[in-house]
């Protein structure tokens, strides 16, 4: 009469990574960020933003520099170039000083755009352009956390402590 049902699982996330990333409020990146998930950005960062989902930039976010994904949804402020291979959408409260390029832009009323823009099926080039950026990020197998501790063990002129330090302010700046 009664069987012994398995208990469905919801989401598995044991074996699966974060699929956002937040620049919280407060937050100043000096640097380029590369995600293979989506990224939401409510704080600024100088630099460029890099990623194969999607991005989100809240309405009190800033951003100084490039921004090259997928999707994108900006409600805040971006300096830069917005290559985007699918769907942008400028909310109402966007700014966006630089040329933009999307395969669909979508401009809510009252939102501001300052440059170029191209739309339409030339958009999906840029699928490859992101492809090549997160692989040649800074996290690449060639400049990977162990590569460097290893170089950093066999000099005995610096310690490990500094050689830290300058790897990551070289990659990421945070205020």
């Amino acid at each position: 009469m009664f069987k012994n049902k398995p208990t469905p699982t919801v989401n598995d996330t044991s074996q699966k990574h974060p699929s956002l990333n937040v620049i919280s409020e407060g937050t100043k990146i000096k640097g380029t960020i590369t995600s293979q998930d989506d990224i939401r950005i409510v704080g600024e960062i100088d630099g460029e933003a890099i990623c194969k989902g999607k991005i989100i930039v809240g309405p009190s976010a800033k951003l100084d520099g490039n921004l090259t994904s997928v999707d994108a949804d900006i409600a805040g402020r971006v300096e830069g170039t917005i290559k985007v291979s699918n769907k942008l959408t400028l909310k109402e409260t966007a700014y966006v000083g630089g040329d933009v390029y999307a395969k669909v832009l979508v401009v809510e009323e009252k939102a501001t755009l300052n440059g170029n823009c191209k739309t339409g099926s030339d958009a999906n080039n840029y699928k490859s352009e992101i492809d090549e950026k997160i692989k040649s990020g800074p996290f690449d197998k060639k400049d990977s956390l162990s590569d460097k501790s290893n170089k950093d063990s066999d000099s005995s002129s610096s310690s490990s402590k500094d050689s830290d330090k300058s790897f990551y302010s070289d990659k990421i700046k945070v205020k």
